[in-house]
């Protein structure tokens, strides 16, 4: 009698582990699902197509069946609305400030793209009040519209905004091209964020090259990085070709992927967006996009960055 009451014991603790087992599965897969990538794409300086790359990497995404929202984070100096021709009457500024919600704000862009305007006026995110804090959080825990792909187009350079919107994200692309000064600003948002903030771990794409001078530009960035910053690591994911129809794509106000999607650069575009998705990051936040910005907003306690 004993050994059938152990042995039923026995059985009902290994159904309960398998139980539980499958809704450890079951929460982790939905998890996932409500959780996007938020992958920054930023440069050490202007001029090298930052803008032009996020805007055809949405397109990409969303043709490979993702949900993609994009925010436009370069503040003063939007750009987004007008690489997908869009006039927005309302932007972040007056979300901050608690005057829209976050709801109004949001444009449809082309196949299904979302996107959140920057507008401008609005020069510093991180010296926000309390209040403009809880409008924007409470703005974003609000959001329910789900997303697998959070992509945010940061400002160039090095300053404040810059740098916490690469810290928050869960991944951080360094776009540059084979002009002397592109690598080195590059290289100095790179030392900035490895010595003052300890991030390990960047990706970088080459734009407007052709592949020798891509491989060039890596190989100067790795050998610089691999010399005077210990532990970092570039991760090299390609690049992207000068295109003529490109710049005319431009001119038009659209993107290369929607007016000639069977351009040479377009093709880069699909190729890049499929290989980041087979590459998960190696920080995957299990939160949502309000975890994000939660991470932003309070990385001047975090690391106690002075202005």
């Amino acid at each position: 009698m004993d050994q059938a009451n152990g042995l039923r014991n026995t059985i009902n603790k290994e159904i309960s582990n398998q139980i539980n087992q499958e809704a450890g599965k079951k929460n982790s897969i939905r998890q996932q699902a409500v959780s996007p990538r938020v992958i920054a794409v930023t440069s050490g300086k202007g001029g090298v197509g930052k803008t032009n790359i996020v805007c055809n990497l949405a397109i990409a995404f969303s043709r490979l069946g993702k949900k993609v929202l994009v925010l436009d984070a370069d503040l003063g100096l939007a750009n987004i609305d007008i690489l997908f021709d869009l006039k927005p009457l309302y932007n972040m500024k007056h979300v901050i400030n608690g005057e829209k919600k976050l709801s109004d704000i949001m444009m449809d862009g082309p196949e299904g793209i979302r996107i959140i305007p920057a507008g401008s006026g609005l020069s510093d995110l991180t010296n926000l009040t309390e209040g403009q804090k809880l409008n924007l959080l409470g703005e974003f825990e609000s959001l329910d519209e789900a997303m697998d792909i959070f992509l945010i187009d940061t400002g160039a350079g090095i300053s404040s905004n810059v740098i916490y919107f690469n810290l928050a994200a869960d991944e951080c692309i360094v776009v540059a091209t084979d002009e002397p000064t592109s690598l080195t600003d590059a290289y100095a948002m790179i030392k900035v964020m490895a010595i003052k903030y300890g991030s390990t771990y960047f990706k970088l794409l080459v734009n407007m090259v052709n592949e020798n001078q891509a491989k060039s530009v890596f190989f100067r960035m790795n050998q610089a990085v691999e010399r005077f910053l210990n532990h970092v690591f570039i991760d090299y994911i390609g690049y992207i070709p000068a295109d003529d129809l490109l710049k005319q794509a431009l001119i038009k106000r659209k993107t290369v992927m929607e007016l000639y999607p069977d351009a040479r650069a377009s093709g880069f575009f699909n190729t890049l967006a499929k290989s980041i998705l087979q590459n998960p990051p190696r920080l995957y936040d299990s939160g949502n996009i309000k975890f994000f910005l939660k991470r932003f907003i309070n990385f001047r306690e975090t690391y106690d960055i002075q202005k």
